[in-house]
C-alpha cells in the first residue's frame, strides 16, 4: 500500500525562485501537449502521449532552451498526466482537459530516483537541499515526491510505499451506523454526535469584505496583488480546518471499528439545493467517504454502502412503519404507529447500522453483494450491489 505525507516546505527567496521556474515549465509543457492534441485531433489524428512527448523533445532544447534550467521531470511528467485526464474524460469520470492557469494548482513531479531524504530535509533536482516542517511519519520505499504550491506556500507530497500496514486498535468496537449531516457533520448510532468545524460560515464575513476589496483594486496593481494573495490564504485556512477534521473522525471510525455503515448520498444532487448548497459542501461529505474508504482499507475495517434508496430517517427501527411525510425541518422521529421518539439523525444512525450487509470479519471494502434485501413493512426492497474504489494512495 501505498501512502502520500504531504509537508510544508521552508523555502528561502533563491528556492522559491526556483519553484516558482519548475511549475511554469510543468505548466507550459502541459498546455503545449494539449494544444498540440487539439490541434492534431481536428486534422483527424488522436495521438498519444508518447508521440507527443516524442515531439516535444525534438523542438524544445531549440525553441524552448530555458526548459533546461530546472530538472527533467517538470516538462516530461506532464504528457503522462495529460494522457491520465483524456483516459478519466472518455470513462466519463472527469471533464474535458483545459489549459492551466498560473496560480492555479501549481505543482511540479520528481520521480523516485532523484528523491532524497534526511531526516526534516527533502533534496530538489538542480536546486539541493529544502527544509521541510516535519519528519516522514512512514517508513517505507520512497516511490514519488510532488512539489505544490497552495496560496502562497510551497509543500512536498511524498508518497511511500510501506512495508507492513498500519496497526488497528486492540479494542476495536463492532458495527457502527453513520448519518451525515448539516446539522452535525456525523451522528453515530452508539449516541455521539460530531459537530463539524463549518468553516465557511465562520470566514464568511471576512470573505465577503474581502471580496470587495479585491473588486475595488485597479487589476494588476501592488494593491490588487495583495488582497488576492490574502484572499487566497484565507481560502487555504478554509480548507485545512475542513480537512483536519475529516482526517481526525475517519481515522477514529477505521480505527476503533470493525464494520462502518454509511449512507450512499448523492452529493452532487444535494449541492444543486440552493438552500442546501453552502452547508453541504462546507461539511466536505464526498470528501468523508473517500477518506474513510482508503483508511478502512488501511486499517482493516470494513466500509459497507447502504442503498441510496434505503429509508433510514423515515423507516421506524421499532415496528418498521414508513412516514413518507418527514421532511427536513422535522429534528425528531416521531412514529404514529407504536409512538417511538428518538432525535432524527441518532435514528438514521440505528437504522444504518441495522443495515442488511456482510457479516463477520471479511475486512474487505465496497462490500454489499447482489441480491441482498432490506425488508420494509409490506414490500421487499432490492439491493444493487455497490463497490467502491480503495484510493491506494492514500493520505493521513
Amino acid at each position: 500500500m501505498i501512502f502520500a505525507h504531504k509537508i510544508a516546505l521552508d523555502l528561502t527567496q533563491a528556492q522559491e525562485a526556483y519553484c516558482r521556474k519548475a511549475v511554469g515549465t510543468a505548466r507550459f509543457t502541459y498546455n503545449w501537449a494539449l494544444a498540440q492534441w487539439k490541434t492534431q485531433y481536428r486534422n483527424g489524428e488522436k495521438p498519444p502521449a508518447a508521440k507527443l512527448k516524442v515531439q516535444w523533445n525534438a523542438l524544445k532544447r531549440e525553441q524552448y532552451p530555458w526548459v533546461d534550467e530546472v530538472h527533467k521531470d517538470a516538462n516530461q511528467q506532464p504528457f503522462p498526466n495529460l494522457n491520465t485526464a483524456f483516459q478519466k474524460f472518455f470513462r466519463h469520470e472527469a471533464h474535458y482537459p483545459t489549459f492551466k492557469k498560473k496560480g492555479q494548482h501549481d505543482s511540479f513531479y520528481i520521480s523516485n530516483d532523484k528523491c532524497q531524504m534526511q531526516g526534516k530535509r527533502f533534496r530538489i533536482p538542480r536546486l539541493g537541499w529544502v527544509r521541510m516542517r516535519e519528519a516522514l511519519r512512514f517508513e517505507g520505499k520512497l516511490m514519488s515526491a510532488v512539489v505544490s504550491r497552495t496560496a502562497d506556500r510551497w509543500y512536498v507530497s511524498l508518497a511511500v510505499q510501506l512495508e507492513t500496514s498500519p496497526t488497528p486498535c486492540e479494542n476495536q468496537a463492532g458495527r457502527v451506523g453513520v448519518d451525515l449531516g448539516v446539522a452535525h457533520l456525523a451522528t453515530l448510532s452508539t449516541g455521539e454526535q460530531v459537530d463539524g468545524p463549518k468553516p465557511l460560515k465562520a470566514a464568511l464575513r471576512t470573505l465577503r469584505r474581502m471580496h470587495r476589496q479585491l473588486t475595488r483594486r485597479v487589476k494588476g496593481s501592488a494593491h490588487w496583488y495583495k488582497t488576492k494573495a490574502k484572499l487566497a490564504r484565507l481560502h487555504a485556512r478554509i480548507a485545512a480546518i475542513r480537512t483536519d477534521a475529516l482526517h481526525k473522525l475517519t481515522t477514529t471510525l477505521a480505527r476503533s471499528c470493525e464494520q462502518i455503515v454509511i449512507e450512499a448520498l448523492h452529493v452532487k444532487g444535494m449541492v444543486r439545493n440552493h438552500r442546501l448548497a453552502r452547508a453541504v459542501s462546507d461539511m466536505g461529505l464526498g470528501t468523508f467517504r473517500r477518506m474513510l474508504t482508503y483508511k478502512a482499507e488501511a486499517y482493516g475495517a470494513q466500509v459497507i454502502v447502504a442503498d441510496r434508496w434505503f429509508p433510514s430517517s423515515k423507516m421506524c427501527r421499532v415496528c418498521g412503519v414508513l412516514h413518507d411525510n418527514l421532511t427536513l425541518e422535522d429534528r425528531v422521529f416521531l412514529c404514529e404507529a407504536c409512538g417511538h421518539t428518538e432525535d432524527r439523525d441518532l435514528h438514521a444512525a440505528k437504522n444504518l447500522q441495522a443495515y442488511p450487509g456482510l457479516q463477520g470479519n471479511d475486512h474487505v471494502c465496497g462490500l454489499l453483494s447482489a441480491g441482498q434485501t432490506a425488508q420494509a413493512p409490506g414490500e421487499t426492497r432490492q439491493v444493487e450491489a455497490e463497490t467502491m474504489k480503495c484510493a491506494h494512495v492514500c493520505t493521513f
